[in-house]
């Protein structure tokens, strides 16, 4: 979630309006259909984690060792075991 500053976004009025209940803090304001977005739908985070997953199964395929793909990705050894042997 990006944190966005009111002054920027809102009229000076409704801003007025909104301090008399809450000032100085951060609010949330929530979708007004009530739909909320999913993790790494905006930012692409979940495709970009499902590909390098689908990179470490394949490459475990093609022979590397479990301690070989944790130092290439920066993963644990029990992680990247998780990431293999899940599908």
């Amino acid at each position: 979630m990006k944190y966005v500053n009111a002054m920027e976004v809102l009229p000076k009025e409704l801003i007025s309006e909104i301090q008399k209940y809450v000032e100085g803090n951060i609010i949330y304001i929530p979708n007004k259909s009530g739909k909320r977005t999913r993790w790494g739908e905006k930012t692409g985070a979940k495709i970009k984690c499902k590909q390098r997953n689908n990179e470490i199964r394949n490459l475990y395929r093609n022979g590397y060792s479990l301690d070989e793909l944790s130092k290439k990705y920066y993963l644990s050894v029990e992680t990247i075991k998780k990431i293999i042997y899940s599908n």
